[in-house]
C-alpha cells in the first residue's frame, strides 16, 4: 500500500506541474479581449471594443479545450506506465489535475496582460485598443482535467486492465473434475 500511495503522489505531482506548460499555451493560444480606455468626468472608463464579441468567451473555451487535451494525455501516460491502475493512483491523478488547472489559471494570468486595467488604459492613451487581462470567466473548467482524465483512465482501464479471475469460472472447474483433481470419466 505504501508504494501505491508514493505512486499516487508521484502521479500528482508531475500532473500538477505539467499545468505551467497548460498555462503557456492558454497564454499563447487564447484570443485577446480589446478594449478602449475613455476619460468621463476626468474618471478614466474602460469599455468593450466590441460589445458583441466572443473573445472573453474564447478565453474560456481554450482554456476548456487545452485541460481536456492535457486530462486525455495524462491519463493515457499514466495507464500506459502503470497498467493496473489502483485508488491511490486515480487519485493522484485527479488531485494532480486539479492542481494543474489552477497553476495552469495562474501562470497565463502572470504571463497574460496587466490586471490593471486603468492604468494599462492611461499608458495605451485615449480611444486606443488595449487587451484585457487574461482571466476566467468560468471557475468550472478547473475540473476539466481531473474529470477528463478519470474518465479516460477508467476506460481504458476497462477495455485494456488486466482481468480479475472469475470465480465462479474457478468453481465450475473444480466440481468438474473428479477425485484427487483427475477429470471426470
Amino acid at each position: 500500500m505504501k508504494t501505491e500511495v508514493r505512486e499516487g503522489a508521484v502521479v500528482a505531482l508531475v500532473v500538477a506541474l505539467s499545468g505551467a506548460l497548460l498555462g503557456v499555451l492558454w497564454w499563447w493560444l487564447a484570443p485577446s479581449v480589446p478594449l478602449v480606455g475613455d476619460v468621463v468626468d476626468n474618471n478614466w472608463v474602460v469599455y468593450f471594443k466590441d460589445t458583441e464579441g466572443e473573445q472573453a468567451v474564447g478565453v474560456d473555451g481554450t482554456f476548456t479545450l487545452l485541460a481536456l487535451a492535457f486530462g486525455l494525455v495524462s491519463a493515457v501516460a499514466v495507464f500506459l506506465i502503470r497498467r493496473r491502475g489502483g485508488v491511490p493512483l486515480v487519485v493522484g491523478l485527479a488531485v494532480g489535475g486539479f492542481l494543474g488547472s489552477l497553476l495552469a489559471w495562474k501562470v497565463g494570468v502572470w504571463l497574460g496582460p496587466s490586471q490593471d486595467v486603468i492604468a494599462h488604459a492611461k499608458e495605451a492613451g485615449k480611444g486606443v485598443t488595449f487587451s484585457a487581462p487574461l482571466k476566467l470567466g468560468a471557475k468550472g473548467v478547473w475540473l476539466v482535467w481531473p474529470l477528463g482524465a478519470l474518465v479516460v483512465h477508467l476506460g481504458l482501464t476497462a477495455l485494456f486492465g488486466p482481468r480479475d479471475a472469475d470465480p465462479y469460472q474457478q468453481r465450475l472447474d473444480a466440481h468438474q473434475q473428479g477425485p484427487y483433481g483427475a477429470p471426470p470419466m
